[in-house]
């Protein structure tokens, strides 16, 4: 008896959705990327995977090892982050300390994390190695990720790697 009522039951829910009816929809949470989030959030407009952005930005957008509010810290292709990874600087606390808005990174796949703690470990004291904040241990994370620097929402300038073409004073006057 119990199965011909689960039977009936699912006959009928199923006849409801055959004239039309449809369960409420569940609101799905965005998945972010790191680039997309990264390049909404501090409006530099570089496309591709992340491990491109450094290359791209060379000419277009100005460059450095140092940290800026705003700017985008560009992590190399390496180990498990073959793709590379951006991180948007929400924070500079020190000459080596920093936070990072970023989504997509480690256990917290597909979402925005904000205000990560970020440590420059490099020798040269040039952002070329940091360690990120690890929510599940409470501390710092064990690995040491090699990065390019940080990429500016500001135009490259001449002295960040564009030639410019010298012109005789005498062409083009009479």
């Amino acid at each position: 008896m119990m199965k011909r009522l689960q039977a009936a039951a699912v006959a009928a829910l199923l006849g409801i959705f055959a004239l039309g009816f449809s369960p409420p929809s569940v609101k799905a949470e965005p998945y972010w990327q790191c680039v997309t989030f990264a390049r909404m959030f501090s409006g530099i407009g570089i496309y591709g995977d992340a491990h491109t952005w450094w290359t791209q930005a060379q000419g277009k957008f100005a460059t450095g090892e140092r940290p800026r509010t705003g700017a985008v810290l560009a992590f190399q292709s390496s180990g498990r982050m073959r793709l590379g990874h951006v991180a948007v600087v929400s924070e500079v606390l020190t000459d080596r300390v920093i936070r990072v808005t970023h989504a997509n990174w480690g256990g917290s796949r597909g979402k925005v994390e904000e205000n990560v703690t970020v440590v420059d470990v490099s020798d040269a004291n040039d952002w070329s190695a940091v360690k990120v904040w690890y929510n599940p241990i409470n501390d710092l994370g064990t690995s040491v990720y090699p990065t390019h620097g940080f990429i500016y929402n500001s135009p490259a300038r001449p002295s960040d790697g564009l030639l410019l073409a010298s012109v005789p004073p005498s062409i083009g006057q009479p």
